[in-house]
């Protein structure tokens, strides 16, 4: 739901309205128009094509390239060179490889990140849940980003990687800045330095870490980065970097903007947050409507392995395409009335978490992060209202998330003293 106006309707078009914060502020009816109008679209702008049907996502996300980045040595030859110590991790991050390089160093991830260190954390979660909830409740107000959705992820995922969770602030900042890359397309070289000095800096903290992990806690997960093992294969030491790297930012930045948008989107539907409230046992599926509905991660891009068609469009080898998740998670084709916000709504089956090969290996850790924060949200805070009536969008156009979500409540049940979590490193 929302009462932003359609901008672009009458303007040629392009992702490029992204840019513009009322489409940003509500780009559904851009994706609606791309997927009606010319569903493969070559993009003139950005000279791309744009992907926004479900069963072409879908076809995209799992037949084209993942391994986009460009080489230290291709940026040298474009004069770049300054660039190559992001590309140097980029180039190792399973989210940027494709086969057989993807292959392995996914076999060692899942041996590390397994379905039982997840449930391990689930209390933990709580515990870290409800001491953030007992810093505010003597206020009667929250802002839901900066109280909860940003540190509950924070505070995790420092815990989880076995770094010291004080330094949470710290990785925070470094995963926003490393998430520009993720999530824009236009030209920001006002950017491009703070991102350099962040990947340089998180580089040698990490480094540092891992030249720890003899006297620190070995649980973590960067310890198991480093004692995994899949057919006589290990990571080295850079791809511990880099793949760190790439999991501390998942963790953080589309998990904070899954509780950030689902807390939106329940105050934009009152019906369903009762229905929530009185029957929690629907809190899973929800969690997926709000994955589905809001998208925290909205596109990303692939490249063409081979001269292809697709909906009746010529791509060519190496060509870019973007494909547009979100778009996709609102196709009516795939989604009957795909506008409505349906908690219970059955064979959900969204791209949020991408698909295949590449499918988000931390996506069962979000969604105890959101069923926890959602479930403790309801089950303590009464009499819920939004306190601003203008709502500021992360300039990120691929990672959808809030800058702030300020709200006012009553407490529905009594303030427990609250509970060390926030501390120490801990092991899990």
């Amino acid at each position: 739901m929302s009462s932003v106006h359609d901008t672009t309707i009458e303007k040629p078009l392009s992702l490029c309205h992204l840019l513009d914060p009322n489409v940003l502020a509500n780009p559904y009816p851009l994706y609606e128009r791309l997927r009606r109008c010319d569903p493969v679209y070559w993009d003139p702008f950005l000279h791309v094509f744009v992907v926004t049907r479900y069963q072409d996502v879908l076809h995209v996300l799992h037949k084209f390239s993942a391994q986009r980045t460009p080489t230290p040595e291709q940026l040298t030859a474009m004069g770049l060179s300054a660039l190559n110590p992001i590309s140097q991790v980029m180039v190792r991050q399973m989210l940027f490889l494709d086969a057989p390089a993807h292959t392995r160093l996914r076999a060692l991830a899942s041996a590390a990140f397994t379905p039982i260190r997840v449930q391990r954390l689930r209390s933990h979660i709580q515990k870290i849940t409800d001491g953030l909830i007992d810093a505010v409740a003597p206020n009667g107000h929250m802002d839901i980003m900066a109280d909860l959705a940003v540190p509950l992820p924070a505070a995790v995922t420092a815990e989880m990687l076995g770094l010291p969770v004080e330094d949470r602030q710290q990785l925070k900042e470094w995963s926003a800045d490393f998430a520009e890359m993720l999530g824009n397309f236009q030209h920001n070289p006002g950017r491009a330095m703070r991102v350099l000095s962040s990947v340089e800096q998180m580089t040698r903290y990490l480094r540092d870490a891992i030249r720890r992990q003899d006297e620190r806690c070995r649980n973590g997960l960067i310890g198991a980065f480093l004692s995994a093992e899949q057919n006589d294969a290990r990571f080295t030491e850079e791809e511990v970097i880099a793949n760190t790297i790439i999991t501390m930012v998942g963790g953080q930045e589309t998990t904070t903007n899954m509780i950030g948008n689902g807390m939106l989107t329940l105050f934009r539907n009152p019906e369903a947050l009762e229905q929530l409230r009185g029957n929690p046992s629907l809190i899973p599926s929800a969690v997926e409507e709000i994955l589905r509905y809001e998208s925290p991660s909205q596109h990303t891009a692939r490249v063409a392995q081979a001269h292809c068609e697709l909906g009746g469009k010529l791509i060519r080898e190496k060509q870019a395409v973007v494909a547009v998740m979100a778009a996709g998670n609102r196709d009516p084709e795939r989604f009957p009335a795909p506008d409505r916000f349906d908690i219970g709504r059955k064979d959900n089956q969204h791209l949020a978490f991408g698909w295949a090969a590449h499918f988000c290996f931390g996506a069962a850790l979000a969604r105890v992060e959101g069923q926890v924060a959602f479930e403790t949200i309801l089950r303590r805070l009464l009499n819920m209202k939004v306190e601003t009536t203008v709502l500021e969008w992360r300039h990120n156009l691929g990672l959808r998330g809030l800058v702030r979500l300020p709200i006012s409540f009553d407490m529905l049940e009594t303030v427990r003293p609250l509970t060390r979590t926030l501390g120490a490193s801990r092991c899990h």
